[in-house]
């Protein structure tokens, strides 16, 4: 994003690893007039909880008092926690599980969008970007398993679908995507770090580079997809 387009960024998930990392970038580039990273952790006007919509709608009307945001990351995630975590066969289902796996995976990013996309200007390129998994992807599934966070991924892939196609009828360029960071060292990943791949386990701070320099290199015509941490599109 270049020139005058850049306004303000908004990085809804900043306590945590790969959100830290892309508000520490951001900030530390300078290309932004304004950065917000909003989290569940933190205070004030910088508080964002997905489970509670009156926080996002909150959170949205401090960025409205300030310049207009042309890119919103959503870079939250849930797959294990507390005694939960990916289930391994179909006897794991938890109703409980499942529905929090949603809540937090699928239909916060949903309710940012909701209370973000508005704020975005009606003109000039813009992005929104939710992280999803490459697990998430129906066609590329061969091992099975992982249901709930599998599922919620798929869900909010087709969610960035639906946005995409809404949001390009505000603005036609508009860009709404899902990015796949690959596996990052950080919480989420942690007790499943034993079978990546040499080479394949990012730190935080290189994961976030990669993801913005997808984002830098996006198109009108990648809204839409499903894209991993090389700018690859992954099926659905």
């Amino acid at each position: 994003m270049s020139g005058a387009a850049k306004r303000c960024a908004v990085i809804v998930g900043a306590s945590g690893g790969i959100g830290g990392a892309l508000e520490a970038t951001l900030l530390e580039e300078g290309a932004f007039e304004r950065v917000h990273g909003l989290g569940r952790s933190r205070a004030g006007a910088q508080h964002i909880d997905l489970l509670d919509e009156a926080s996002i709608a909150a959170a949205a009307a401090h960025v409205a008092a300030g310049p207009a945001p042309t890119l919103v990351i959503v870079a939250t995630g849930l797959l294990h926690e507390g005694v939960h975590g990916p289930e391994k066969a179909l006897r794991d289902l938890d109703p409980v599980w499942l529905a929090r796996s949603y809540a937090i995976n699928a239909i916060g990013p949903a309710l940012v969008a909701k209370h973000f996309l508005p704020l975005m200007p009606r003109t000039g390129r813009t992005v929104f970007a939710a992280l999803s998994a490459r697990v998430g992807s129906i066609s590329d599934n061969r091992l099975g398993g992982w249901h709930g966070y599998r599922a919620s991924k798929a869900a909010l892939n087709m969610l960035v679908r639906n946005l995409a196609i809404e949001e390009k009828r505000r603005n036609d360029r508009a860009i709404v995507v899902a990015l796949h960071p690959g596996t990052v060292d950080t919480m989420l990943s942690r007790p499943f770090q034993a079978n990546v791949a040499a080479g394949r386990l990012f730190d935080a701070e290189r994961a976030a580079l990669q993801l913005l320099d997808v984002i830098e290199g996006l198109k009108v015509a990648d809204s839409g997809k499903l894209l991993d941490y090389e700018g690859q599109e992954i099926p659905f």
